[in-house]
């Protein structure tokens, strides 16, 4: 089972939507095969609050609507730290919910829908996955729309937020 840390630092996060993105985390990571114990961390943010993260790590001076941070990547002089009893870290994940409800209303969605999406997609990332080519992008998005689709939240997925 993975090991999620929530911190809401909107404070407007409802009960319902941690334990859908838990649910769906846990889910996602089943299916990929990830180790028991591994951990990752969710923390929802404002617009303004992803708008400088973005500006300051991925010099883009806009909001975003998820951003990870993948601990497993090492930089240049960093080693890696593997032992037994050691979890896996795989690393941060920041989803903007006042972007996660524009994309909803302009996508035609639900709320859950859309924050469903960016969690998987955030957990992707963390992964390795990335979508700079279209090749990779297919691989990406077809192991994002198995996920959400075998969870029930693919694009027909209309609920209520």
């Amino acid at each position: 089972m993975l090991s999620i840390d929530f911190l809401d630092e909107t404070n407007e996060v409802k009960e319902q939507h941690i334990d859908l993105v838990e649910k769906l985390l846990q889910h996602a990571a089943e299916t990929l095969e990830i180790e028991d114990g591994s951990e990752v961390s969710i923390t929802f943010v404002t617009n303004e609050a992803i708008h400088a993260i973005n500006r300051e790590y991925r010099d883009k001076d806009q909001p975003t609507d998820v951003i990870s941070f993948a601990l497993e990547e090492l930089g240049e002089g960093e080693v890696e730290i593997v032992g037994e009893g050691i979890p896996r870290v795989l690393g941060d994940i920041i989803i903007s919910t006042d972007r996660t409800r524009e994309q909803a209303e302009d996508y035609g969605h639900s709320f859950e829908r859309e924050l469903g999406f960016l969690a998987v997609h955030g957990f992707l990332h963390l992964l390795g996955y990335d979508h700079m080519t279209e090749e990779d992008e297919k691989i990406m998005f077809g192991k994002q729309d198995e996920i959400l689709s075998s969870f029930g939240l693919g694009r027909d997925f209309h609920g209520r937020s």
